[in-house]
């Protein structure tokens, strides 16, 4: 059955869904009308849609093998707030829900979700959608703007499409998070493994929509067989041009919102927002990719 779809830019980028409720069990046709408008639009936004943990990761299981979240498998138990290590805990509050101090190690690493970026990037096989419900939004900021790499693509000229066509770039989590002065060593000795360059195709191609897509992320370090800074200033020449105005939706949360996004057509950052006194609290669910972008010997992380 169609969804109900208003187009929320003039490119038709972002979608409002009406008329469906998540939290209960769907038909088959349902999810693949929800997959299709994806296809369509690459983000689909649902207001409304009052989800708990477990009716949000039921809802999800719809579209494919929940990953776990990185965060959840980077950190100790002991600091986890959410039960559940597939539920990624997009938020400022601490496991006994108070809000985090300025000094926080992990308040600290979350600023790096203000990079435009795409979730799991850094994995061998990286995310499909992601879906992130609002449970409790600021008063003013902490908007999330999403940027069409697939419009992002169609409009770079024949000459920078070709030199891109076959270039191969290195994602890893500790590239990001350099950028906001954290060092790899600063992950302890446990986690080094999970930070290891995986390599994806910087113009990737979709079977389903037929379209190609700029395949960016703040994770990207190098691309490979480049010089590391003639790789670096490529990269931010390309998500300069990715992220104008006119390829940008930005989200104004209300609470109960629920957004969807294709990692493979998007990227997407947080704004800022006074995270020392106001709660943001939203939770992600993450569906795992159906391959590799290239063929590599690595583990499929």
């Amino acid at each position: 059955m169609p969804l109900t779809i208003r187009p929320l830019t003039p490119s038709g980028f972002a979608g409002e869904v009406s008329d469906i409720d998540l939290t209960q069990p769907l038909t088959r046709d349902q999810v693949a009308a929800i997959d299709d408008g994806m296809d369509q639009y690459g983000v689909l936004i649902f207001h409304g849609q009052r989800f708990t943990d477990e009716t949000q990761l039921a809802f999800s299981r719809n579209f494919g093998e929940l990953e776990v979240s990185s965060g959840a498998e980077m950190s100790k138990a002991r600091d986890r707030r959410l039960a559940r290590m597939e539920m990624a805990d997009i938020s400022n509050l601490d496991r006994d829900g108070k809000l985090r101090a300025a000094s926080d190690r992990m308040r600290l690493t979350a600023l790096g979700n203000r990079l435009w970026h795409s979730d799991a990037s850094f994995r061998a096989v990286p995310a499909k959608y992601s879906l992130l419900s609002a449970r409790v939004v600021p008063g003013t900021g902490g908007n999330t703007e999403f940027a069409d790499m697939r419009s992002a693509y169609d409009a770079l000229d024949e000459d920078m499409k070709a030199d891109i066509e076959d270039l191969v770039t290195e994602h890893s989590n500790a590239f990001s998070r350099e950028q906001i002065g954290f060092l790899k060593v600063d992950y302890g000795a446990e986690n080094q493994d999970k930070l290891t360059p995986v390599r994806h195709r910087l113009a990737r191609f979709d079977p389903r929509t037929g379209r190609k897509t700029l395949y960016l992320s703040a994770h990207i370090g190098g691309i490979v067989g480049w010089p590391v800074p003639e790789a670096r200033m490529l990269i931010r020449d390309l998500t300069e041009h990715a992220v104008q105005r006119r390829f940008v939706y930005a989200h104004v949360w209300s609470p109960w919102d629920l957004v969807i996004w294709d990692n493979r057509a998007t990227m997407h950052r947080a704004r800022r927002y006074n995270d020392l006194s106001d709660v943001r609290d939203l939770r992600r669910t993450t569906i795992r990719g159906d391959g590799v972008t290239v063929a590599q010997i690595q583990r499929a992380a």
